[in-house]
């Protein structure tokens, strides 16, 4: 991938979900091939806090959110995480994360959380900010849905 800047990463919005978990899966099984790296990205931010009102026990953001990347990846690798994934953990909303982080990588990948039905058709606001607004090509993972109670439940 020849993109000027490029950073030789494809970017994996990770939240914890099995769709990013897939996300991941699915960026290092097309970087091998393209010899780039993959970095599992996670993000946090403090809750917004009003002028005077301080609340008390609002910490620990960074420490949840990096325990959630590092399960993520352990979930999608098992003990032995490929040499070519790394992970960022990055303060700020993912949706505008992403979008810059789009200016210098190759690609980026996140999970699409199917909700069934009409509702499946639908893309959370973060994908489809990345689709709309990404400066390089983003794939959009979809996670099989599991069908293997629907036929102990009675259902087709």
């Amino acid at each position: 991938m020849d993109k000027a800047g490029s950073t030789g990463e494809i970017i994996v919005g990770v939240d914890g979900s099995d769709a990013s978990i897939a996300a991941l899966q699915e960026a290092q099984l097309l970087a091998t091939p393209l010899g780039v790296d993959v970095v599992a990205t996670a993000f946090w931010d403090y809750p917004p806090v009003y002028e005077g009102y301080v609340v008390m026990g609002i910490t620990g953001f960074e420490e949840a959110a990096g325990r959630i990347l590092k399960q993520s990846v352990e979930m999608a690798f098992g003990p032995t995480q490929p040499d070519n994934v790394h992970s960022r953990l990055v303060q700020g909303h993912p949706r505008q994360g992403l979008i810059e982080a789009s200016r210098k990588a190759d690609m980026i990948v996140v999970g699409r959380r199917g909700h069934g039905g009409f509702g499946g058709l639908l893309l959370g606001s973060v994908t489809s900010a990345c689709v709309a607004h990404a400066h390089c090509p983003v794939l959009v993972v979809h996670v099989p849905e599991d069908h293997s109670n629907e036929a102990t439940e009675g259902r087709p």
